[in-house]
Order: structure tokens, then sequence, then C-alpha cells
């Protein structure tokens, strides 16, 4: 582990520091970036080339200054504790605890980036997932190992919806074990509490783990969130042999932190601002989801997205539906003649 603090900062352009002649930086290292006033905070290495090294801050930069802070390279990449002592509790981005209960202490650490899964030795989704709510069950079905995402708009129910259908959400023998990683990325302080609200009187969070990242949260820790909460569902669907649904909400807000970022490291621009490699960059999350030859668990996915004005030709909802199997689509006009769940199953 290197204990050379570098003080060579040259610029800060938002979420980003710009550290120069660094050697031996690793891509996606994570590194301890330290204030004036002896504070600490994580940020991981984005690039690095020619010795300048850009880092990314989990957390605000607006009291830090190029001269005031320093870096320090931690030699290893962002691993995330799991356990299943993770099921009924809730989480913030990072995996710290935010509901007054004990840290995560495990031997097992694993990295959040994840290992794709090698397509030959997928098995191919076919066991039906009931989620009791029929325009899902009878038109649009939840297949084990799959992932099927929700495109919605402003104001309509999705949230309704996605727990429900965590609360809800079933193998049709019901023998195996089943459970839900719910991951809520840039959400306001009022559906936070709704989704912990839901959780707790339902029940349905002695088999649930939930990671929160509030709107408030700098958009760094969007990035971090899915991979936390992929690498949660790895960790219970084969190592635990757990059949794992996992609900992401909202895509969206993970995309526009992709972009802001993006932005601050001055890269040029794809379709409507957000970066080309979103694509690539949206399936790193979305191909987690499957299952393996030869292991019991499973992982099921269910991202849900807001169109940007309704429109399902904006980038977001556009690259996710070439991604995924299908999608389940709100639609505003049967939400206006107060139909729930407003799924237009055309």
């Amino acid at each position: 582990m290197s204990e050379i603090i570098y003080k060579s900062i040259s610029q800060i352009n938002g979420p980003l520091l710009f550290v120069n002649d660094v050697k031996n930086a690793s891509y996606n290292e994570i590194v301890d970036v330290i204030l004036d006033s002896g504070e600490r905070v994580k940020g991981q290495v984005l690039e690095t080339r020619n010795g300048v090294a850009v880092v990314q801050v989990y957390g605000s930069t607006t009291s830090m200054s190029p001269q005031g802070t320093g870096v320090k390279l931690t030699g290893s990449t962002f691993k995330l504790p799991v356990s299943d002592d993770m099921l009924g509790r809730i989480f913030n981005g990072f995996g710290e605890p935010i509901d007054n209960g004990p840290k995560i202490y495990s031997k097992e650490k694993v990295d959040i980036t994840g290992a794709a899964i090698n397509p030959y030795s997928r098995e191919e989704p076919s066991e039906f997932i009931q989620t009791g709510i029929s325009t899902i069950d009878g038109m649009n079905t939840l297949v084990m190992g799959q992932k099927l995402p929700i495109f919605s708009g402003a104001g309509l129910s999705h949230n309704r919806l996605a727990t429900q259908i965590a609360r809800q959400a079933t193998t049709l023998n019901g023998s195996e074990k089943f459970g839900v990683v719910f991951g809520a990325i840039g959400i306001t302080s009022e559906e936070a509490n709704y989704f912990m609200r839901q959780f707790q009187n339902s029940g349905a969070l002695s088999d649930s783990v939930i990671f929160l990242n509030l709107a408030s949260d700098p958009s760094m820790d969007r990035i971090i969130l899915p991979r936390v909460a992929l690498t949660t569902a790895e960790y219970l669907a084969y190592e635990k042999d757990m059949n794992v649904l996992v609900i992401l909400t909202d895509m969206t807000n993970y995309c526009e932190a992709l972009r802001e970022i993006s932005s601050s490291r001055d890269e040029i621009p794809g379709r409507r601002g957000y970066p080309g490699y979103m694509y690539t960059d949206l399936s790193t999350i979305y191909e987690r989801a499957g299952k393996i030859k030869g292991r019991k668990g499973s992982i099921t996915q269910i991202p849900i997205l807001t169109m940007p004005g309704d429109d399902i030709t904006n980038p977001v909802p556009d690259l996710t539906g070439y991604i995924t199997e299908g999608q389940i689509t709100l639609s505003r006009d049967l939400n206006r003649k107060n139909i729930y769940p407003e799924v237009d199953v055309l």
C-alpha cells in the first residue's frame, strides 16, 4: 500500500480532481482524498495516462482547494463486505448501514464491478415469477433470470408498482428461497420514507436488502449504487442459493449522473448530451441478471425509469430497450382514468 500523498492537484472540475505526477495509479483504484481539515473522503481513479490521474470524488468538492487537498492511493478497488446478515437491512449507496443497525463485518469482500456471465454458462430463463399483477403475469410475464424494465413518466405510479412487486413476487412452487434487493437512485426524502414504510409495514423487509440514494446526495453515489446492489444480489444468488429479484429505480437519475460526470471530463457528448458509451455502461448493469448452469440461485432484474417528457425515443429508454427483454410501459392516459396499474399492455 502506497503511503505517498500527492499534493499536485492541477484542477477541480465538478466531482473530478486532476492529479499530476502520479505513479502507478490503476484504473478503478480507490483513493483517500485528504482535506485541509484532515477529513478524508473516498474517491476512485477514472482514468490515468501520462502521469495524470483523474479522480472521481464520492462526495462534495465545494470545500476543496487544489493547494490544500491531498490524494493517497490505496492500491485496491472498491470491495463490498457481503453477508446474509444484510437481509432485513437498509444501506446507503456505499453499503453503509443507515437503519441504526451494526456495520456488516465479513471475511468475504467482493469487487463491485462484478464479472460478466459467460454466455455459454447461462441457463435459458424459463421459470415463471408470479407478481400478482395480472397485466404483468398475463401479458408481460416476468421470468426468472430475465431483465424486464418498467418505462414510466413523472407522476405515474411506478413507485407503488415497484413496492407491490417487491411485496408479492414469488416463485410458483414457493419452495426456493426468494429475496429482493431494492436499489433507489436519486430519489426524494419523501419517496425514501414511502419505500421504507411499505417494506416495514408489509413485513417484506425481512427478506429484502434496501439501498437508498437521495437526490441531495452527490451524483457520484448514483454511479456506485446499482453495482453495490447487484454485488449483494450475486452473493445471495450464487453463494446462498437464493432467487433474487433486483428492483432499480430510477435509472434515468443514474444516466443523468453519468452525463454530469462525462461533461466534467470534457468528453464529446452523444445524443442529447449523454456520453457515447452509455449503451456499454448500461449493459454492465443489466447483463448481470441471469441464471448460471449448475447453480441453484438466479438474479432477475426490474429496472424502472421515468421517460423525460414521456418520450420513449429518449436515449435512456431507447438504449434500455435494446439491452433488456421487452418492457412494461405505463400510460398517462390510463392514469388519468384512475386505472391502476396503468400498464399499456399493447
